[in-house]
């Protein structure tokens, strides 16, 4: 006959079990994104605080916030230093005020044509501790860089070389952005991206600067703007994914290993999934005959190249870290042939024409 377990000791052991496994993380930190809760991005970012608490067996747990729900977008920098977040994913550019290098870092504006150049300049090219040296006065650390996929353009009016852009009243934050559009002959607005749409709608401004195709289309911006710029030139974000300076100092080796692991998984999945949405919103988009999408030339892409180079060395000149990150910047970009001159590209396009 088969013994019976007392239900008092089976319940105590249950209790014990289900004890055990909620057991509060050796970690639990909150960190704010740049994107609203509706975001592909915001959902990626999600899957990566889970996959962290998964590879650490537990010991971390991240709650991942949307923009603004803790502090504002350009906040983030002073809320993750004094411990009001523990961490944050965003553009560093939000922080250009403070210092005109999380700016030039953060978007370096026409230099880059793939995402994956940038994440191997990060990664392999000295970007990263570059970052560092630049964050960690202010008390943080990056973990990691990711990146978006290219910026698309959304326009009103259709741009078929840098000429068009004369006149044309293009949304753009301050800073690089800004001053490089308005040397190529725009009239750059300053608005904030929820007010894009509207913008658009009510001829308040031509086209934006705001994110990746994709995006554009499931918000229905080429209702208003039917001449969007795909693939993008101009506007490549940085994604921090940065840590209090102090409790990254404080983790051990193992579970810093598991995070930068983790943002390296993230900034190739996030290229790779954003990429493959783009390429779906395109297919559709081309089913509308309202909407043409304009792809710029080599020898346009280069006309503006040049305009922001010239922005660059200005940039360059704001302070020591600046300096540096132009110097190496430019050094890789020449060592792996993306730093093409008006002229050679525009020979470049004859060969390929002949």
């Amino acid at each position: 006959m088969m013994s019976r377990t007392p239900l008092k000791t089976l319940t105590a052991a249950v209790l014990g079990a289900l004890a055990l496994n909620a057991q509060a993380a050796e970690y639990e930190w909150t960190f704010q994104t740049s994107e609203t809760s509706g975001e592909p991005q915001f959902e990626m970012k999600k899957e990566w605080a889970d996959n962290v608490e998964q590879m650490s067996g537990g010991r971390i747990s991240i709650e991942i916030l949307p923009v603004g729900a803790v502090v504002q977008a350009n906040q983030t920098l002073q809320a993750v230093k004094s411990g009001i977040l523990q961490g944050h994913l965003t553009d560093p550019s939000y922080f250009t005020g403070q210092n005109p290098a999380f700016g030039m870092i953060g978007n370096l504006v026409g230099a880059w044509s793939d995402p994956y150049d940038f994440l191997d300049y990060m990664n392999n090219a000295g970007g990263e501790e570059l970052y560092n040296k630049l964050v960690e006065p202010y008390g943080l650390h990056l973990i990691g860089a990711a990146a978006t996929g290219l910026e698309s353009l959304p326009s009103t009016k259709p741009v078929r070389s840098v000429e068009d852009m004369k006149g044309l009243k293009l949304r753009a934050p301050e800073g690089m952005v800004y001053n490089i559009f308005e040397k190529a002959g725009a009239t750059p607005v300053n608005l904030p991206g929820s007010e894009v749409y509207t913008g658009l709608e009510k001829g308040v401004i031509d086209a934006a600067d705001y994110t990746v195709f994709a995006t554009n289309q499931a918000q229905g911006l080429h209702d208003f703007a039917p001449y969007p710029l795909y693939p993008g030139f101009h506007s490549l974000p940085m994604v921090s994914v940065s840590i209090n300076n102090e409790i990254w100092q404080g983790l051990p080796e193992d579970l810093k290993a598991i995070l930068s692991t983790s943002v390296d998984a993230l900034a190739y999945e996030m290229v790779a999934e954003l990429k493959t949405r783009d390429m779906e919103a395109v297919r559709e988009a081309r089913q509308n005959p309202d909407i043409e999408i304009i792809d710029l030339s080599v020898e346009e892409r280069a006309k503006f190249r040049n305009i922001a180079k010239d922005e660059w060395a200005v940039w360059a000149e704001k302070n020591d870290i600046t300096k540096e990150f132009y110097e190496s910047v430019v050094k890789y970009l020449e060592n792996h042939n993306l730093m093409q001159s008006e002229q050679s590209s525009g020979a470049q396009s004859s060969d390929q024409k002949s």
